[in-house]
């Protein structure tokens, strides 16, 4: 029986996104408070009697095999495995990957249950955890490319402790030790460093769990991704990366009983001249170990890009989080009046 801090805090995290919307199963998941969520626990997920449940939380989720759909989880951590609850729309999203998920109970979709899929991952499986730029993400990779999700959290507190729980646990783990590294001579140790490229920094989990994060090589390469979109308007080492931050365009669906509004995941980055949206590719970067090819797509790829001095007003909403932001731009786009005028008038 968990503590009653434990449960306290489970409960209080166990909350839905106010900005997405989720199936009937999972608001049944979303209403259960204090020892009831245990118990649901205990009795429809877990799959070992002894395992604690340490963790829970909310988050968008992407699988290596369906890079396009992005689904709303609860992502449950206990001491043997994490369970990764998903919305049902799921499952009928990507009907090619029907050899992924197991559809044994689709006789039960017009009868008075709500069925969700219980997608685990056991600790034992996992290999490495790559958090992304600013904590906005974090991929969790297993053994195959079945065992590979990344959880957008938008929210670096959100990324931060679950990174610290899953430490917390792994670190109950009993595992064989790493065997005693092999002394190095002085030529192989000075001899192998011609790759020119830095490595990501790596923290090697007495689990012998892989934690790597992003090294400032990240920044400076997705700097010059942006100058290289901007056509070489701005020279490159004055270009700095103010804000890199992953949210939602809002695109006004027109024409239904109400107007509604459907959410695309953007990465948005701002520098101190441009504005930018990217469509940025977050589950198959770094390519895993097992990769035959690379990714179809680039890691980034431009969406809109607008000059901060055609910026003419900015609009906030007054709801609370998340925050909604409208960027009104002028029409005129990439006349330079005043320059041109100068030159004209000025001469040389």
């Amino acid at each position: 029986y968990p503590s009653e801090f434990l449960v306290q805090k489970i409960t209080e995290d166990n909350q839905i996104p106010v900005h997405l919307h989720v199936s009937v199963s999972l608001q049944y998941v979303a209403g259960l408070k204090g020892s009831a969520l245990v118990e649901f626990f205990h009795g429809n997920i877990a799959e070992v009697e002894n395992e604690e449940l340490r963790h829970l939380m909310w988050s968008s989720v992407l699988f290596y095999k369906t890079p396009n759909v992005e689904v709303m989880a609860c992502v449950l951590l206990s001491t043997k495995a994490i369970y990764f609850l998903l919305d049902d729309s799921f499952v009928h999203a990507d009907e090619h990957q029907s050899d992924f998920w197991n559809k044994e109970n689709s006789d039960c979709e017009n009868s008075s249950f709500h069925l969700s899929c219980c997608f685990v991952l056991k600790l034992n499986d996992l290999q490495s955890v790559n958090v992304g730029l600013f904590d906005q993400y974090f991929r969790i990779t297993g053994h195959s490319a079945d065992h590979i999700v990344t959880c957008l959290t938008r929210d670096s507190y959100n990324t931060h402790t679950f990174i610290q729980q899953l430490m917390a646990v792994l670190s109950l783990l009993a595992r064989t030790p790493s065997p005693e590294p092999v002394d190095k001579d002085f030529y192989s140790e000075f001899g192998s460093k011609n790759t020119g490229k830095m490595e990501n920094y790596e923290l090697i989990h007495s689990s012998r769990v892989k934690f790597i994060y992003p090294n400032e090589e990240e920044i400076g390469d997705l700097a010059f991704l942006v100058a290289e979109k901007m056509d070489g308007l701005t020279n490159l080492p004055s270009l700095n990366i103010l804000l890199y931050v992953l949210a939602f365009q809002v695109n006004h669906v027109e024409g239904s009983a109400q107007n509604t509004s459907s959410l695309q995941p953007k990465t948005l980055i701002l520098t101190s001249s441009d504005l930018f949206l990217f469509d940025e590719d977050y589950i198959s970067y770094p390519l895993p170990e097992f990769a035959k090819e690379p990714p179809k797509r680039d890691k980034y790829q431009l969406a809109d890009g607008r000059r901060i001095r055609d910026l003419d007003r900015v609009l906030m909403g007054y709801q609370t989080y998340p925050q909604a932001l409208t960027f009104v731009f002028d029409d005129v786009q990439d006349q330079d009046l005043m320059q041109n005028l100068t030159l004209d008038h000025f001469g040389e």
